[in-house]
C-alpha cells in the first residue's frame, strides 16, 4: 500500500494510491486555490463557524480594498470554500461563512502553522 506519508496507513475507498507525481499535483492544485494575499486571512476570520457581513470582514481586514475583498470572496465562493448567504430583507443583508469543505481546511492549516513553528526550534530564527 503506497501513501504520501509513513503515518498514513490507509487509502480512502475507491482511491488509487498516490504517486509522487499525483501527490505533488494535488497539493499544487490546492495551493493554487489558496493563492492570493488575502485568502488565508479571510479564512482565519471565518473559521469556527463564524458568519460575517461584508462590512465586518472589511473592518477586520482594514488594509484590504473593497474591490479586492469582493474579488477574493467571489473566487473562494467559486472554489467552494466560502458560502454567501443572502437574507431577503430591507436593507439587504449578506453574510459570508465557510462551507464544510472550507472549514475542513482548519486542521490542515493548523498543522502547517505547527510545522512552520518547528523550524525556529530546529534551526533557530532566520537571519536577514
Amino acid at each position: 500500500m503506497t501513501s504520501t506519508h509513513e503515518k498514513v496507513g490507509y487509502l480512502p475507498a475507491g482511491k488509487e494510491p498516490y504517486t509522487p507525481v499525483s501527490a505533488a499535483e494535488g497539493v499544487e492544485q490546492t495551493i493554487k486555490i489558496l493563492e492570493g494575499r488575502w485568502k488565508l486571512l479571510i479564512l482565519f476570520h471565518l473559521f469556527g463557524g463564524k458568519l460575517l457581513r461584508f462590512s465586518e470582514l472589511e473592518r477586520a481586514i482594514s488594509t484590504i480594498s473593497q474591490k479586492m475583498l469582493i474579488q477574493q470572496l467571489r473566487q473562494m465562493e467559486a472554489d467552494g470554500i466560502v458560502r454567501r448567504i443572502v437574507h431577503h430583507q430591507v436593507p439587504p443583508k449578506v453574510e459570508y461563512g465557510l462551507t464544510d469543505w472550507g472549514q475542513a481546511l482548519c486542521p490542515a492549516l493548523d498543522a502547517l502553522l505547527k510545522w512552520a513553528a518547528q523550524r525556529d526550534d530546529l534551526i533557530g530564527p532566520q537571519q536577514d
